[in-house]
This record gives C-alpha cells, structure tokens and sequence, in this order.
C-alpha cells in the first residue's frame, strides 16, 4: 500500500533553517510528481511547492520563492524541503502529497514546523 512517512516536529527562531522530509513506500516514486502543502492556524490549505516525477523541474509559490527548495532523491524514495529565513508566518503542518492528475491522492502524515522567538 501506498505511504508517506514524515520526519517529526520541528522548532526553530525566526531566521532559521529546517529540513523536513518524506518517505514514500509501495509505489514506483519515480512516477509520480509530488508536492509539499501546509496548513497554518486556523486557515486552510496552501500549496507551498511541487517536484516532477524526474525531479528536474520544481515549483513554488510566491511566498516561499527564494527561500525553499524542493527536492528529491530517487534511490531512497524520499522528498525533502529545505526551509531557509524561516519567518513566524511560515508556522504550519506541512504535508507531503502525491500528485494523480490534478487531485492528490495520498498523504502524509504532517510535520509541524514552529518558527517562534
């Protein structure tokens, strides 16, 4: 069956930097796109960034450009975003999602990132 395992709860000041990741199992990761979505308190979803199958081509939303990168690393089936100048506002559970068409249709779990003095 299909899964995505996060890396666990992260705590960093405003500034910072964070790594968080995602391990997929009981699917060919190589033939998927996948992407990080993250919900902050008390509002909705927002995608934050993607990644084609190959992991050559990457997309962002305008308010992480420049400072998160998305990547993946095929032989250990496992996505990553690295979360540079974390700012207050980025304060969410991110998720992890595989990308079916234009639905996701598995999850992970979530990662809880807090950026806070």
């Amino acid at each position: 069956q299909v899964q995505l395992v996060q890396s666990g709860a992260e705590l960093r000041n405003p500034g910072a930097s964070v790594k968080v990741s995602c391990k997929a199992s009981g699917y060919t990761f190589t033939s998927y796109y996948i992407d990080w979505v993250r919900q902050a308190p008390g509002k909705g979803l927002e995608w934050v960034s993607g990644i084609n199958s190959g992991g050559g081509s990457t997309y962002y939303a305008d308010s992480v450009k420049g400072r998160f990168t998305i990547s993946k690393d095929n032989a250990a089936n496992t996505l990553y975003l690295q979360m540079n100048s974390l700012k207050p506002e980025d304060t969410a559970k991110y998720y992890c999602a595989r990308r079916a068409y234009e639905e996701f249709d598995y999850w992970g779990q979530g990662t809880q990132v807090t950026v806070s003095s």
